[in-house]
């Protein structure tokens, strides 16, 4: 019969191994996800910050170290002090400042003629009354050696340029006018751009007042940091750096940003550079529910297995308590057991019962000449033989030694004729050279109300009839 594990016992495993790996899940995304907040704040966002602050200042200063040299380059000055003759001598030196580095354009304002020159000639007469010319003026009244603005280049219809304005100054330090070289804004924004890709990073450069000066795209950004969810908070805090670096946390649309900020001093601005942290813990909880999954699996796999490991020791242990090793039959306790049954349900139900108790005649004499091989040979072929002869319902077990006992429904007469079969079959039993064995068998009817012992006593009394009245026959008792 199969054994079933208690349910108790599958809840609690179920409990222990669910609950044990969610907790060791969960441990292990929490500590991950700390390592990786520590990682980046303390380690991949600072030196990514530092790289691109380096990176930039070679793209971006370079431009800026050659308008200093031409603000200091003495040819230049000795030009103008000298009437600003020959318009293509300072054409032709515009030119291989453009050519020889790169640049959009490069140029010189002077302030004694106000003529605008670049790499093509005279652009134009500067004036305070056009619009396109308010930089200028603006520049010269800030007393700064440089400063960069985007503006729109007329030389070049128009095109948004960086502009990297320089002071020109005589040997006595009066203003000469403003020379200095342009780079496309396009091609600044393509490095951001390339930085972006390269680092994995949001990046751009804000001004003092918090205005966007470059943004290469990627994600919906304000003008102005003050106007962007989230940013706004800590934009004050951000923007007083100054010549060193912080980090910052903030929200945006409900992802986690992590901000850190860096002073570029040679253009008066700040470097931002962002990481979303929405994109790397996404597949950390990615592999939290792949680990979940999993885990479950493992453990219905665990759980199964073990309902089946148990069931099986249990029913074999159950079985050895319950069973003969030699015949297989029901051993002593078992048989008890299927005897309160059949009372009980005789006491409710009025359901008729007996017992059938033989042992088999003369086997101890079997067992001393024959030796207990042959005895135990015997006690298979009769455990075999009375088998065949009760019905399903019928219980048989072995009693002890060569005995054995039967509880058969139905009156005496339905149990003596078993017995009598079960007589008639084992004495046609042969094993070798051994003895023939014949069997004596007592039947004793169930009396409601009578206990067990009461039961096999009188069935025993019955069996001792028949030994007595000459063995080898069926005995009830009255």
């Amino acid at each position: 019969m199969a054994v079933s594990v208690k349910p108790k016992l599958i809840t609690i495993l179920c409990l222990i191994l669910f609950t044990g790996f969610l907790c060791v899940n969960l441990i292990n995304y929490f500590s991950v996800k700390e390592t990786m907040r520590e990682n980046e704040i303390y380690g991949s966002l600072p030196l990514t910050r530092d790289n691109i602050y380096t990176e930039i200042q070679r793209d971006l200063m370079r431009p800026v170290f050659v308008s200093s040299l031409m603000a200091h380059d003495t040819f230049l000055k000795d030009w103008v002090l000298h009437g600003e003759l020959s318009t293509g001598v300072v054409e032709k030196y515009l030119q291989e400042i453009k050519n020889k580095y790169g640049f959009f354009t490069a140029f010189f304002v002077s302030e004694k003629t106000g003529k605008y020159y670049y790499h093509g000639g005279v652009l134009k007469t500067v004036s305070e009354e056009d619009p396109h010319d308010v930089w200028y003026y603006g520049f010269k009244d800030l007393h700064k050696d440089y400063d960069i603005v985007i503006d729109e280049n007329e030389a070049e219809e128009n095109t948004l340029t960086v502009f990297i304005n320089h002071r020109l100054n005589d040997y006595d330090n009066n203003l000469l006018g403003v020379t200095g070289v342009g780079l496309e804004l396009q091609r600044i924004t393509n490095l951001l751009s390339a930085y972006q890709v390269k680092y994995d990073r949001d990046i751009y450069l804000v001004d003092r007042t918090g205005d966007v000066q470059m943004y290469p795209g990627g994600k919906s950004l304000a003008d102005n940091i003050y106007k962007e969810e989230g940013l706004k908070d800590v934009a004050k805090d951000a923007l007083t750096v100054s010549e060193a670096s912080g980090f910052y946390e903030y929200k945006r649309g409900g992802d986690d940003i992590f901000l850190t900020v860096r002073y570029i001093e040679e253009l008066d601005w700040f470097l931002f550079v962002e990481n979303n942290q929405s994109k790397p813990l996404e597949g950390l909880r990615k592999n939290l529910w792949q680990n979940m999954f999993l885990g479950f699996f493992v453990s219905i796999l665990v759980i199964l297995i073990n309902i089946f490991t148990v069931n099986f020791f249990q029913s074999r242990l159950e079985k050895m308590a319950s069973t003969d090793e030699l015949t297989g039959l029901l051993n002593r306790r078992a048989f008890e057991n299927e005897f309160r049954r059949a009372e009980s349900f005789a006491d409710r139900n009025g359901t008729v019962f007996s017992i059938i108790l033989f042992d088999l005649d003369g086997f101890k004499a079997i067992n001393d000449t024959c030796g207990h091989s042959t005895g135990d040979e015997i006690l298979k072929k009769v455990t075999l033989t009375a088998a065949e002869k009760i019905r399903q319902v019928d219980v048989f077990a072995r009693w002890g030694g060569d005995e054995f006992i039967i509880l058969a429904y139905g009156g005496e007469e339905i149990a003596a004729a078993i017995a009598e079969r079960i007589r008639c079959g084992i004495d046609i039993i042969s094993c070798g050279g051994a003895p023939k064995i014949t069997a004596s068998c007592g039947v004793a009817k169930y009396i409601p109300g009578e206990n067990m012992d009461s039961l096999i006593k009188r069935a025993d009394e019955a069996l001792y009839l028949a030994k007595k009245s000459g063995r080898n026959r069926v005995s009830t008792c009255v």
